[in-house]
């Protein structure tokens, strides 16, 4: 080999060397650009928000042991008791006095001594009744007391509690025994023996205090679909009041626009011939109504949100830090989400944010129909927050936690993965402005937002609650709603009530209301109420005096008492309504959080309706009161079995005290009507059935607070915008390469059921 072959050689194998070790050192450079981020530092390290924190399952356990020791009486699980016997209804946080929290929280006062809230039914005494106990201190329990009275001003009618599984379970038996007397109108009416008919609840039950006489209304069911829309046109009255489930019995019988006293009745008139039956055969899974299934085989994979450096947010027990914000975060196991102790910038903008009831109150020509007003918060808005579906849901590399309740059993129950957390890139500009004018520049922000999220399945509807924390300080609260259609079954002049959707299937109208309660401190506690909107002003233009401008100017009102802060639901609201601290911002304004609903809610009940005090909350979509540790919901669980003589009745609330400098609240009514239509089969979707509310600063800060934000992007005509170092856009290209490995999916959702 010559010399000069062998120096080629040489340089070919230096030339290699020196390529390797350039990619060997550019793939040592790549994983720093994945690394995760630090996460983002707590503003409370020493876990202050545990003092909002749910129980855990630890403390429910220690709670039922301690009841059962300390009481003197004999408790049976709830899940074996009969409505004579004593038992643990469901157990809550008991949260502490708010003078109590901020002096722990801001002064540097002690920790309030952690307790629970126990809820028990006393059937097995001479006035059974219910009866709330405060437990504690926890984790090692040692004393309780009694605050039935002290919260509602009197003992609780034991009526009033809401209906257990174990009663759902008699009442079904007792039902299937009595169709067994009809076994030909059966045949002849739903292909059936009685089997296979399902059963649903509609409440309230009956007219007036102490009744608990509940329709009930039939459907085929076929495994694996949505049931609420194969009615059959059955519907049975069941008087289930007594304590001895011997003594329950079957008072009324409805079958296709007709009233009978008993199914044996009913046998009677159909084998004589004169019912007029509609022939149901049994609806085949294929072809039901309400099947989910898929129609067609997956289709390439939809877009995945990931975040190329790991989440910029941090979850620390039940706190949340993200850009600037900070919360705390629970779950109560009737009303469901809770937040508290909202801050932005290391500023408290609300104390409390929390959900308080949500109402669907239906029409229809069948007796089940056109009496339900269900109060959900009585069925467990937060007790049916299931397991979330990764990347349905929530996105995929969403933070997933799960919740503790114990309701109805002495054992704590697990919904696991069923609140999600997640930063949300909503493919919009928050801000943004192309210049083509004197300056050739380009600026904007992405508008993304953290998202805590749940979903409760109450029986056919599914409700999504979303609370969004926005970079420019707002708050957005938002609801959409899913689910299964309730039905009638259609006869005579059922389209009065809503639209055919089904061969005999009456997609019923219903109107759905939520209520919220936020507890805003704007710039301190003692806030007072301003509304701002707009007149046109007629003047003369002051150049010439000869002509005429229509001049839009500003009018400003301090709203002085309740009475004026009281919004009926459908009358036009303030378009500016803002909690004002007495505090100016730079420019001199007062430092302000504005208010802003987006609702399309139906009518409210009518007034003159005996159980209208019961949702009195409805009357308004926006009502201000003096803040009272003696008024800390505008409703109540027991509100569902008694609405004619109701435990809170919200109206109450309101008697005109002043709102200057206090400490105030805000109550939020959203809804929509619903008229359901074809398209609701299989299910109603989420586009365009949402509503809730914003919290937006208005001369709060001195400029909008997101200039801040890292995110922020500006290009010019003399740089160069492929630069990494000066446009994060530019980054993307190789932020790509961080794509996550993605955990595999698992759901356990109906391990609880």
């Amino acid at each position: 080999m010559s010399l000069k072959t062998v120096l080629i050689l040489l340089g070919l194998a230096l030339a290699t060397i020196f390529a390797l070790v350039c990619v060997l050192l550019t793939r040592e450079r790549s994983p720093r650009t994945c690394q995760s981020l630090p996460p983002e530092q707590e503003d409370t390290e020493d876990g202050q928000s545990l003092v909002f924190a749910d129980l855990t399952a630890e403390e429910m356990s220690q709670v039922v042991r301690y009841l059962r020791g300390h009481l003197g009486v004999p408790l049976v699980e709830a899940s074996r008791a009969e409505p004579s016997e004593n038992c643990i209804a469901w157990l809550d946080v008991q949260v502490p006095a708010k003078a109590e929290v901020l002096r722990f929280l801001d002064s540097g006062g002690a920790r309030p001594p952690r307790e629970a809230l126990a809820v028990l039914y006393f059937g097995q005494q001479p006035e059974p009744n219910i009866t709330e106990l405060v437990v504690g201190p926890l984790p090692g329990p040692a004393y309780h007391r009694d605050v039935t009275v002290r919260k509602y001003g009197g003992r609780l009618p034991y009526h009033r509690r809401p209906v257990t599984g174990r009663e759902y379970k008699q009442i079904d038996a007792l039902i299937h025994s009595e169709l067994k007397k009809a076994p030909l109108f059966l045949a002849a009416c739903c292909d059936s023996d009685g089997t296979d008919l399902v059963t649903l609840t509609t409440a309230p039950r009956g007219f007036r205090s102490g009744d608990r006489v509940t329709w009930f209304v039939l459907f085929h069911n076929v495994a694996g679909t949505g049931y609420y829309l194969s009615p059959v046109g059955l519907e049975v009255l069941v008087d289930h009041g007594d304590l001895r489930v011997s003594r329950w019995q079957l008072r009324k019988v409805f079958y296709n626009g007709r009233y009978f006293a008993s199914t044996g009745d009913l046998e009677q008139e159909f084998v004589a011939g004169a019912l007029e039956v509609v022939r149901l055969k049994q609806p085949q899974a294929e072809a039901v109504l309400g099947s989910m299934k898929p129609r067609r085989p997956p289709g390439p994979p939809a877009p995945l949100q990931f975040e190329p450096q790991g989440p910029r947010y941090s979850v620390r027990n039940n706190h949340v830090t993200f850009q600037g914000w900070s919360f705390a975060f629970g779950m109560n196991p009737n009303t469901g989400p809770r937040l508290f102790d909202i801050r932005y910038r290391g500023e408290r903008i609300v104390y409390e944010l929390s959900l308080q009831e949500a109402l669907a109150l239906y029409g229809s020509n069948c007796p089940g129909g056109m009496s339900t007003r269900y109060l959900d918060g009585s069925f467990g808005i937060g007790r049916f927050a299931y397991e979330l579906v990764r990347g349905l849901d929530c996105p995929y590399m969403a933070t997933y936690v799960d919740r503790h309740y114990l309701a109805e059993t002495d054992t704590p129950k697990t919904n696991q993965n069923s609140l999600c957390i997640f930063e949300h890139d909503s493919a919009l500009p928050l801000r943004r402005h192309f210049s083509d004018s004197q300056s050739f520049y380009y600026g904007g922000l992405r508008r993304n937002a953290l998202v805590i999220r749940t979903i409760s399945t109450l029986i056919n509807y599914d409700y999504i609650w979303d609370f969004m924390f926005h970079t420019n300080g707002a708050v957005e609260v938002r609801v959409h709603a899913t689910g299964y259609i309730s039905s009638s079954f259609l006869h005579g002049r059922g389209t009065d009530y809503g639209n055919r959707v089904g061969p005999h299937t009456l997609g019923t109208m219903h109107i759905h209301h939520i209520h919220y309660k936020v507890d805003l401190d704007v710039d301190g506690q003692l806030n007072s109420l301003e509304s701002q909107d707009m007149e046109y002003e007629f003047v003369k233009d002051p150049w010439s005096a000869q002509n005429t401008i229509e001049r839009p100017h500003l009018r400003r009102e301090r709203l002085e008492r309740e009475d004026e802060a009281a919004f009926p639901l459908n009358a036009p609201l303030p378009r500016y309504l803002s909690f004002v601290s007495p505090n100016p911002n730079r420019w001199g304004h007062p430092r302000s959080y504005r208010i802003q609903v987006i609702s399309f809610a139906g009518k409210h009940l009518p007034t003159n309706s005996s159980m209208e005090r019961s949702v009195s909350w409805g009357r308004y979509q926006l009502a201000v009161t003096r803040r009272k540790e003696e008024e800390p919901t505008s409703t109540s669980v027991y509100n569902q079995n008694d609405p004619w003589t109701p435990t809170v009745a919200f109206a109450d609330f309101i008697n005109n005290e002043t709102l200057t400098n206090q400490d105030l609240v805000a109550w939020i009514t959203v809804g929509f009507l619903h008229i359901p239509h074809a398209e609701d089969i299989p299910n109603t979707v989420t586009v365009g059935n949402s509503v809730g509310f914003f919290l937006r600063p208005y001369n709060y800060f001195s400029e909008d607070p997101s200039v801040d934000c890292p995110d922020s992007v500006y290009l010019s005509s003399e740089q160069d915008a492929g630069a990494c170092g000066d446009n994060p856009l530019a980054c993307l290209s190789s932020a790509a390469t961080c794509a996550p490995r993605l955990p595999p999916f698992h759901f356990g959702g109906f391990l609880n059921l």
